[in-house]
């Protein structure tokens, strides 16, 4: 029975976050934040998950690919995909490594893989082909910009808030 609980609450906490994403992907999009060479996604805070539970790599990739469908772009239904996928997998690996406790390694593979995969995705399909190299490299620094911006200005102190009441911690509710 313990190992059937344990599965349902990991399918529980990868649906939370799927739609958690989702939703503040769809939040930022009334700005205009969300998509395009210029993103503010205020759900990619939520890349840091994967420090705390394996479910967030489902649970980011399947919130990636709802929220992508707001784009109308199935290049980046795939791609966008993919490159969360590839990131949340990168900072799940890299959650042990700290310096001076925090896990920082791990906050540089939305920023990086995103930079690159999406950078990629709008030079290729957005900018003619005799600008693609300097419209890769615009555009892989704009979406590195503001990832950077969201998965450190937002993700230290997230993270710090979450580690602080433990919120991926089962022990916390058991009975003293």
């Amino acid at each position: 029975m313990h190992k059937r609980k344990s599965k349902i609450e990991y399918i529980i906490t990868a649906a939370i976050i799927a739609a958690s994403y989702a939703g503040l992907t769809y939040l930022c999009s009334i700005w205009g934040l969300a998509y395009g060479p210029i993103q503010l996604r205020v759900s990619e805070v939520l890349t840091i998950l994967p420090l705390f539970t394996p479910a967030a790599i489902p649970g980011l990739t399947i919130g990636c690919f709802f929220a992508n469908i707001g784009s109308f772009n199935i290049a980046d239904l795939l791609f966008g995909t993919l490159a969360t996928l590839a990131a949340a997998i990168l900072t799940y690996f890299l959650r042990n490594i700290k310096i001076k406790g925090l896990p920082i390694f791990a906050f540089f593979p939305p920023v990086i893989v995103n930079a690159l995969v999406i950078g990629f995705e709008i030079a290729l399909f957005y900018l003619k082909a005799d600008n693609f190299l300097w419209g890769f490299i615009i555009s892989a620094l704009e979406v590195g910009a503001g990832e950077f911006i969201v998965c450190f200005a937002f993700g230290i102190p997230f993270y710090l808030v979450v580690k602080k009441y433990r919120i991926f911690d089962k022990t916390r509710f058991k009975e003293k």
